[in-house]
């Protein structure tokens, strides 16, 4: 352990992913060091801040008895709720933005398998929201989300983010109000994009603008399209794709049917995507079965908002502790996300969605517990003990399946109005069929 007031400061086996040097190194490039050592020195602060992160559904005071719970025999501090409170806000949110900077990436091996296609890093962007405390303070800043049924009540933060679709680790992330759009947040994010990877986006993403900016790093694109939208043929490919124009961007675009087809009936829809990757040599039926992983980051999602944080609305009452609290839910996210790539990093059979972000949460929240695994022995143990849990209760093979977007908690106690031919209830094990849509454009 760190010695005297420092001791508490740890993260449990994280440590070794988020060490004393790296926390030391952001608090002397925000000048967040503390003018003298007092009962919560100010690295301290950070690895409460981290820890709070892992333990969502506790308060400080209940985060500060985990990280001194396996300090027994040592005289720690026992500092009130004003004094932790006092504490963040002498730290500012400075710390943890620079921190985050340090540990967002990839975390991917050249031969870690899941996380290529074609020598190309798969990536995709897209947004959420989290909810935040309805104080003036925060209303003054956050809006509240509209619904069909009243909205939320709680003032909203959008979080936008660029995530590795083979790891689920944050390449990049942005946040701020709701006011302001996903695709003005995307440039946020441009930074963190370069020649050898490939972003995958719905929708919402398909702006002239975007696409050029996106292409203006060097990446490549494919973003699905609204199938309205008449993309003019400029020469066709033998697969059924053409190629096109979106402004100053060349593109593919390729239309197909998708047939899903389960026990209880199939169901067909027609999609409309668009890429940069033009060579006729890529089939365009791979290039439909890639843009599949962008539901990834819809499961980076889940595991942010549901596992870690249980559907919880963030603990800061001021938009100065919203900035900090999420940084460190990030910073958190991604030291157990890297925790795990680490894992398997060491089992090139092993693809990463295999690993249970939910074992592994547990395994570190013990971890910090029992103040294990803070600092490394003299051979380090890549895997470590995260990563042995996760290894030991790896999941299967991802089978081909389907599960309707349903609400699973009414608030109505009506019956919801469906529309015929659509698949409900669980998943349902699936065959698909692609057929290529040929263009009918002169």
């Amino acid at each position: 352990m760190a010695g005297g007031r420092f001791a508490p400061g740890h993260l449990g086996e994280l440590t070794q992913v988020v060490p004393f040097e790296m926390v030391d190194a952001v608090l002397v490039q925000t000048g967040g060091v503390q003018k003298r050592v007092r009962d919560l020195p100010a690295r301290v602060v950070v690895y409460l801040l981290l820890a709070a992160g892992l333990f969502a559904e506790c308060g400080y005071g209940q985060v500060w008895a985990r990280l001194v719970a396996g300090l027994e025999g040592l005289d720690v501090a026992r500092p009130t709720a004003a004094g932790l409170a006092a504490a963040r806000r002498r730290l500012g949110a400075g710390p943890l933005r620079a921190l985050f900077d340090l540990l967002r990436g990839p975390a991917a091996g050249v031969a870690t398998g899941g996380v290529w296609w074609r020598g190309l890093l798969v990536c995709a962007v897209d947004g959420t929201t989290l909810c935040c405390p309805d104080t003036a303070a925060n209303l003054a800043v956050f809006r509240r989300g509209g619904g069909h049924h009243g909205g939320t009540g709680y003032p909203m933060v959008r979080l936008l983010a660029l995530v590795g679709c083979g790891t689920r680790t944050l390449i990049d992330a942005t946040f701020g109000p709701t006011s302001t759009g996903e695709t003005t947040y995307a440039r946020d994010l441009l930074r963190s994009l370069r020649a050898g990877m490939i972003v995958l986006a719905d929708r919402n993403f398909a702006a002239r603008d975007l696409i050029a900016a996106i292409t203006g790093t060097g990446a490549q694109v494919l973003v699905r399209v609204k199938n309205g939208r008449r993309l003019p043929v400029c020469r066709r490919l033998p697969d059924g794709s053409w190629l096109s124009r979106i402004g100053t961007v060349e593109v593919r675009v390729i239309r197909a049917e998708i047939t899903i087809s389960t026990s209880a009936g199939h169901r067909t829809g027609t999609y409309q995507l668009v890429t940069t990757i033009r060579d006729p040599a890529c089939p365009a039926a791979e290039i439909i079965r890639l843009y599949h992983d962008r539901w990834e980051i819809e499961t980076a999602y889940l595991e942010l908002k549901q596992t870690i944080l249980g559907g919880r609305v963030l603990r800061a009452r001021t938009p100065a502790g919203l900035d900090q609290e999420i940084y460190a839910l990030l910073a958190a996210y991604q030291a157990l996300r890297t925790a795990i790539a680490d894992a398997t990093l060491t089992r090139p059979d092993v693809d990463p969605d295999r690993a249970s972000f939910t074992i592994a949460l547990n395994a570190a929240r013990d971890q910090l517990i029992h103040a294990a695994g803070v600092i490394a022995d003299t051979i380090i143990d890549l895997v470590g003990t995260i990563g042995r849990h996760v290894l030991a209760a790896l999941m299967p093979d991802r089978r081909l399946r389907v599960t309707p977007r349903v609400v699973k908690r009414a608030i109505s106690n009506y019956a919801a109005k469906t529309a015929t031919g659509r698949i409900h209830g669980p998943s349902y094990k699936a065959t698909i069929n692609i057929d290529i849509l040929t263009p009918t454009d002169p």
